[in-house]
């Protein structure tokens, strides 16, 4: 039985896709609207570039639809693997470039947000956001994955842990590191960016 459009946003992922699995196109309507902006986030936060983000999400949600029919309830949220699966996708992507040289391979970085404030306001809004990209970069692989997936992504420790396949206190442990790390590099920069100390 196929259920209205509203209700689904009520229904579990692991239920929407069973169902997906059982040939209902509502439910992986629901869940390709529910999951793809999360997994588009996570991926250009650890790529830097819109158009290698699509095509990791596009990438993940095809190994999700594939995997369906033979998922085992119980085992693992749809949403943990899934950034699983974004997270490997992002580092054979990573792994890649700098294997071509990331001068070649990067572009131009984070594409400023699109909201309306005045143009000053805009402007700081993507300094700031192509000086977080530059600074995630330059982080090592383990410590950006945890930093995005926390602090950019809203994930708990258990979830991160879950994601990356390690331990809580590994991950409370990268995270820090991390966090540091950011903040050591963008120190020298606070005033230019227009950042107070709560930021």
């Amino acid at each position: 039985m196929t259920m209205p459009y509203d209700a689904e946003s009520e229904t579990s992922d692991e239920a929407l896709l069973i169902r997906y699995a059982d040939g209902d196109r509502a439910a992986a309507r629901a869940l390709t609207v529910r999951l793809t902006p999360r997994v588009l986030s996570l991926a250009q936060r650890m790529l830097g570039e819109l158009a290698e983000a699509e095509d990791v999400a596009q990438e993940a949600m095809l190994r999700l639809w594939k995997i369906a029919p033979d998922w085992r309830t119980g085992e693992a949220q749809v949403s943990t693997w899934l950034y699983r699966v974004a997270m490997n996708l992002c580092t054979d992507r990573l792994r890649r470039r700098r294997s071509t040289g990331l001068d070649e391979a990067f572009g131009d970085g984070v594409e400023p947000p699109d909201e309306t404030p005045g143009a000053d306001d805009r402007l700081r809004q993507a300094e700031r956001a192509i000086a977080l990209q530059a600074a995630l970069e330059e982080l090592p692989e383990r410590q950006r994955q945890a930093v995005v997936l926390r602090h950019l992504e809203g994930l708990s420790n258990p979830e991160i842990a879950a994601v990356m396949d390690i331990g809580v206190e590994a991950v409370e442990s990268l995270t820090a590191r991390g966090k540091r790390a950011l903040a050591a590099r963008l120190s020298g920069r606070r005033a230019e960016l227009g950042l107070s100390d709560d930021d």
